[in-house]
């Protein structure tokens, strides 16, 4: 008979559950025999949850029938301790079903009785290879919490490590920031960092306005508020995004596309630090800290005349590029464990990735960055069956991505930056083709899709050329 080898030959626990001291002692002498384990036993479900809370075991062998606390039982209290076991049940023929239904609630697998030894250590062989999977995962969850993470954000990417530290650097004064970055990378999440590490406005609230989801008639008594009759539905007086964030923050998320007599009015409130409401003539000073944030080059919308110069040197004081996650890969894993831990259920323990997941999860090209990764996350951890996310518990899109641009058919005399850029391009494209088929052609929900305003999506179909009515349904 062969031995366990792989991630079996260092020393794992093994802890055995069975009331028959027969069954207990044989399942011993085989598991030592056929691998370097170090086998400890137990006749009832007390003792054996006794044994794992005060040490760790690899692997939980146990019968659902004993004394005290039965095979069900345990497994509960496990998950609810989350303790970090691998838990396999033993059963008789005839309850096969308790066995599946063990399953649904955690255990790794089921072996009827009588035990085939040849069988048990062909599951325990996979089971450690999970295991040691696992295991790797909470490793990297301990170094998150030391090294990689800042605030909420996570990355062991060199880039971003360089935006942690302009962070840091930009929190200890008032100045105002630019964010650039594409869709779904973090922006807000880096504006709230910068809040959170600041001295002098960390006391104070975080105010955020997205510039894009509004008309303009709306925008400006957002920001700046509205006296009572202002206009025709100023019933009261209000306060502006600008007041309410005094002595804090202010995040001006999209703030390309403020429409440009907006961008006036902004200036001066920048400029000045003072401003007015909608209606009124009393001046209001602005003890806040502005951070802008956009998906698109405000210097580039500067050379095309649609942004004002002197707005984008004003907000651009101190300018946090932020790589999209397709130039980060090395943070995949990093993300996707993080976010498997947040939408685990309560009580239950986080499931790891098999390794077939993480590998289409690495070579993904991620169009929607961090925010579609955490959306694929939590699909899966809602559509999974079993304690391990496979590959098939993933998103369609994520299994057999729609090919975008070929290397071959790219001009390779071309600039690298030019070369990006169309790719990128190209994979935006195809990205709001999809969400436009799935939600028929209508824009809102397309939009909410995306992670992007209206606006935005109507100018992307633009600058395109793609025509929404195409997805209607007739």
């Amino acid at each position: 008979m062969k031995g366990i080898s792989g991630e079996a030959t260092m020393k794992r626990r093994i802890l055995i559950a069975e009331d028959s001291s027969e069954t207990r002692e044989q399942l011993r002498t085989l598991l030592e025999a056929v691998g370097s384990f170090e086998v400890e036993t137990t006749g009832d479900g007390k003792s054996a949850l006794d044994a794992l809370t005060k040490n760790h075991y690899s692997i939980f062998l146990t019968d659902l029938k004993m004394p005290q606390l039965d095979g069900m039982q345990l497994i509960e209290e496990i998950r609810k301790q989350r303790l970090a076991v691998t838990v396999i049940v033993m059963t008789g023929f005839g309850s096969i079903d308790k066995a599946v239904q063990a399953m649904r609630l955690g255990a790794y697998d089921f072996l009827p009785k009588p035990i085939d030894i040849d069988h048990l250590r062909l599951v325990i062989e996979r089971a450690l290879r999970e295991r040691a999977l696992q295991d790797e995962v909470a490793h990297l969850r301990e170094q998150l919490g030391r090294e990689f993470s800042f605030h909420d954000l996570l990355s062991k990417n060199p880039a971003m490590q360089k935006v942690f530290e302009m962070i840091q650097h930009v929190a200890a004064t008032t100045t105002t920031v630019l964010i650039e970055g594409e869709t779904g990378t973090g922006k807000e999440l880096v504006a709230r960092a910068i809040h959170e590490a600041s001295s002098a406005h960390r006391s104070g609230p975080m105010v955020a306005i997205n510039c894009a989801a509004l008309p303009e008639n709306l925008l400006e008594s957002e920001l700046f508020g509205h006296e009572k009759g202002a206009f025709t539905t100023a019933v009261s007086q209000r306060k502006g995004r600008f007041e309410m964030a005094e002595g804090g923050t202010l995040f001006l998320d999209e703030v390309g596309d403020i429409p440009a007599s907006m961008q006036v009015k902004l200036l001066r409130v920048l400029q000045d630090r003072r401003f007015e409401r909608v209606g009124g003539t009393t001046t209001i000073e602005a003890d806040v800290r502005v951070i802008g944030a956009t998906n698109r080059s405000l210097e580039r919308l500067v050379k095309k005349s649609k942004f004002r110069e002197d707005l984008f040197y004003r907000l651009n004081v101190v300018k946090i590029d932020l790589p999209p996650l397709r130039e980060r890969l090395e943070d995949v894993p990093l993300l996707a464990t993080t976010f498997a831990s947040h939408f685990a259920l309560p009580g239950e323990a986080p499931r790891p990735f098999a390794p077939a997941a993480m590998d289409a999860l690495l070579h993904y090209p991620w169009p929607g960055n961090i925010r579609e990764l955490e959306n694929a996350i939590e699909r899966a951890c809602v559509t999974a069956k079993g304690p391990v996310l496979e590959r098939d518990d993933l998103p369609e899109e994520i299994l057999n991505p729609r090919k975008t641009s070929k290397i071959t058919a790219l001009d390779l005399s071309k600039p690298l930056g030019e070369l990006l850029k169309e790719v990128t391009m190209g994979i935006e494209k195809q990205y709001i083709l999809h969400a436009l088929k799935k939600c028929h052609g209508n824009i809102g929900r397309c939009a909410r899709h995306c992670g992007l305003s209206r606006r935005s999506i109507s100018t992307k179909l633009t600058e395109y050329q793609i025509d929404k009515n195409r997805f209607k349904e007739k």
